[in-house]
């Protein structure tokens, strides 16, 4: 029971911070899962995916109702276009493959550390801050890109919000319109990839199916924080959304950075 206690209030506390800038958050219950909860690996992949399918409808429908999709749908069918072929080679890999995590998480830190800084970075009156190279590549090759964090997120099971949001806000675009595309393609990308996983799972040697009392117990906590994040967006000005997603990648490129070192 105190399991679940602890994996409801991670999925609700993480999934309100994180949820405004476009985030589900199952980055940052890996190492919940990992060190609290007892969950192995493989088995966290698709606990975490359990957890974007169960915690994402609430801040999805609030996102609806503001009609915030009017305006990111044809970004959200550009990235699906690429997280769902990229996450079902990701599962494939994870369950057959099983790489070693320090490559991906070497290449996490190296990515998201330099884009988190310039996001949280000050700007001083004419301080020409473009976007970087890698962002701006990200946006103008949207596919490409969904593909390639599809399937990372599909070894991983994060869902590929975490690094789309902050390349693609880097690159230009706005939180506003980047969030609920994001969010929407996290949701149905975790649909597709536990999907693989379970048909997948009577070919793997290991469990690649999810915990499901804490995959069920996290995401009732993002269902209720994500629903709530998503009410305080717009009260918080663009800057402050995108200083917070600059907060939200250092913190993953800091997680990892730490998981390298152990």
């Amino acid at each position: 029971m105190t399991g679940l206690l602890v994996a409801f209030t991670a999925g609700l506390v993480i999934a309100t911070l994180t949820t405004p800038v476009g985030i589900s958050g199952a980055v940052f219950l890996l190492p919940v899962q990992l060190q609290f909860l007892s969950v192995s690996s493989p088995q966290v992949t698709p606990t975490n995916l359990l957890f974007n399918i169960v915690s994402a409808p609430g801040a999805l429908w609030k996102f609806h109702r503001r009609r915030a999709f009017s305006d990111s749908a044809a970004l959200t069918v550009r990235l699906l276009a690429g997280t769902v072929p990229g996450v079902l080679l990701g599962a494939a890999v994870r369950v057959f493959l099983a790489p070693g995590e320090d490559v991906a998480r070497l290449l996490a830190v190296a990515l998201l550390a330099p884009i988190g800084y310039g996001l949280v970075r000050p700007r001083r009156a004419g301080d020409a801050a473009g976007p970087g190279r890698v962002s701006r590549w990200v946006t103008a090759h949207q596919r490409t890109a969904a593909f390639v964090v599809g399937a990372f997120g599909g070894v991983y099971g994060i869902g590929g919000g975490s690094i789309l949001s902050p390349l693609l806000v880097a690159g230009g675009l706005t939180v506003g319109l980047v969030a609920p595309a994001a969010l929407a393609t996290t949701w149905i990308t975790s649909v597709v990839g536990a999907a693989a996983f379970t048909a997948l799972a009577p070919l793997s040697a290991g469990t690649v199916s999810p915990a499901w009392g804490i995959g069920l117990a996290c995401g009732l906590g993002g269902l209720i924080g994500g629903y709530l994040g998503v009410m305080l967006q717009p009260r918080i000005p663009e800057r402050g959304l995108r200083a917070g997603l600059g907060a939200a990648a250092l913190a993953v490129s800091a997680l990892y950075a730490a998981q390298l070192l152990t």
